[in-house]
């Protein structure tokens, strides 16, 4: 792999470029790399494609050429030949990319905009078999785990399994597959534990196919996906750059003003279903889409520049100042950016009054959400509680249905998590979701009297307009 980018570092260097060149009826071609469905970059990538904003914003001089990939690396490949001018991928492959790049004047990237992000690192999760009997992360001692090495969701691997006392050289073994890939595997059995960014984790569950084990969220270590471009490129083209980050934007408040349109518009150009989109790109969605580059990323990035030693593969260093560059963003931006990157609430918040419980919906902690067959709009939920009586209510109808996760927040499937019974607390929060076992049982040892309930059980308990 270094072999081969030095050498696409040389062409580079030599100007053998395909990006830039002028294509049909004499258009300048812009090339993007992106990830269709890696969710978490749709502003960069799949939505922004569907909505046209960067064609719009760049006019009849350029062409926009579209590279999708499953994961960054091929991306960070072709940005250092010199074959993609702006890229998106996540956190560590976007560490990686500057590692490739930095010692090299004219193939050197740089960190633009954001795409979403997770503050507590729910973006990345580690799956098992449904009818697995590991619980914890410590169960996978001695298990084959899929992963995409490299990836974010591989980084948050490596430090969780470190953080619950496993070496990942040692304890586990680590299988290098594309998403797609390790996903068959842990269907076929040919491994036992799956470790992969978002969308795979959601998928898997929705699909029956796998059982949450680790929440990213739990780490609690900021992870997100971001817009990097070849800084030789955007001093030739500012303009591109200052289009696109422009149509980023865009498509970023597209999403904000038209969740359910954007997620089902997702789910047609990739193949997902618009349930799992909406899991993580809806309101109070895993992810929050903001484009401005907080001080809590770079310091998460500079909190991972150490485990690239520890993930398989031979890195130098990374100076994570160099890397990020908001000088172009701030331009495209305009005055509110410094307001903004201070903010850290999800724009698209759950909003509205309950419609069976009847009480305001105004705290992100416990706001969920029903969607129902046919609907247009969600329902909007002030607590789990209050929605398993909506649910119960609704019957047949429900499309999907998404609680909080009591302690993380991290938001998920209700008829997926692992519920508890609070008899202490108020009959509107009695039944409190958790993504995990392990993340349910660290509640329990903090408030024994909290004690285990199916979702079967919790949900007929709501029919009856009970809380027992």
């Amino acid at each position: 792999m270094r072999k081969a980018l030095a050498a696409l570092a040389l062409l580079a260097a030599a100007g053998c470029s395909v990006s830039g060149t002028t294509g049909g009826a004499g258009k300048t071609t812009v090339v993007v790399g992106y990830q269709s469905k890696t969710i978490n970059t749709v502003t960069a990538g799949t939505l922004l494609r569907s909505l046209g904003y960067l064609e719009k914003r760049l006019g009849d001089k350029y062409a926009v050429e579209w590279q999708d990939f499953e994961t960054g690396a091929p991306i960070t490949a072709k940005m250092v030949a010199g074959k993609i001018d702006i890229g998106s991928m996540g956190d560590y492959p976007l560490l990686i990319n500057a590692s490739r790049t930095q010692a090299i004047p004219a193939a050197r990237t740089e960190l633009v905009s954001i795409t979403g992000y997770n503050l507590r690192g729910g973006l990345n999760m580690v799956v098992v078999p449904p009818g697995a009997k590991a619980k914890t992360l410590k169960d996978l001692k001695g298990a084959k785990i899929s992963a995409s090495v490299g990836s974010a969701g591989h980084g948050t691997l490596v430090q969780a399994l470190e953080k619950a006392g496993l070496d990942p050289a040692t304890d586990t073994e680590i299988v290098n597959h594309q998403p797609a890939v390790g996903s068959s595997q842990l269907e076929s059995g040919g491994v036992q534990g799956y470790a992969q960014f978002v969308a795979w984790p959601g998928l898997l569950v929705f699909q029956d196919k796998g059982r949450l084990i680790y929440d990213g969220s739990a780490l609690d270590v900021p992870t997100f996906h971001g817009v990097v471009q070849r800084e030789a490129y955007a001093k030739e083209h500012p303009e591109v750059v200052d289009a696109f980050l422009k149509a980023q934007m865009d498509a970023t408040r597209y999403l904000h003003e038209h969740p359910l349109e954007a997620a089902e518009s997702v789910a047609k150009s990739t193949g997902l279903p618009a349930e799992v989109v909406y899991l993580y790109n809806g309101r109070g969605g895993i992810s929050t889409f903001d484009v401005t580059l907080k001080p809590q990323l770079k310091a998460a990035h500079e909190h991972d520049v150490p485990f690239l030693k520890r993930i398989g593969t031979d890195f130098p260093g990374v100076d994570v100042s160099a890397f990020v560059n908001d000088s172009y963003l701030r331009k495209a931006y305009g005055a509110a950016y410094d307001t903004d990157v201070a903010r850290l609430t999800n724009p698209a918040a759950i909003t509205g009054t309950n419609p069976v419980c009847g009480e305001p919906v105004d705290d992100p902690k416990t706001a969920s959400e029903l969607w129902l067959t046919g609907a247009t709009e969600t329902q909007p939920a002030a607590t789990p509680t209050c929605l398993l009586r909506q649910i119960a209510k609704a019957g047949d109808t429900v499309r999907a249905a998404y609680i909080p996760d009591t302690t993380t927040g991290t938001k998920w499937f209700a008829g997926d998590s692992v519920w508890l019974r609070d008899p202490e607390a108020a009959a509107n929060a009695r039944f409190l979701p958790f993504t995990t076992q392990d993340g349910a049982d660290a509640y329990r040892e903090e408030h024994p009297k909290a004690e285990p309930v199916t979702y079967e059980a919790a949900l007929k308990a709501a029919e009856q307009g009970g809380d027992t």
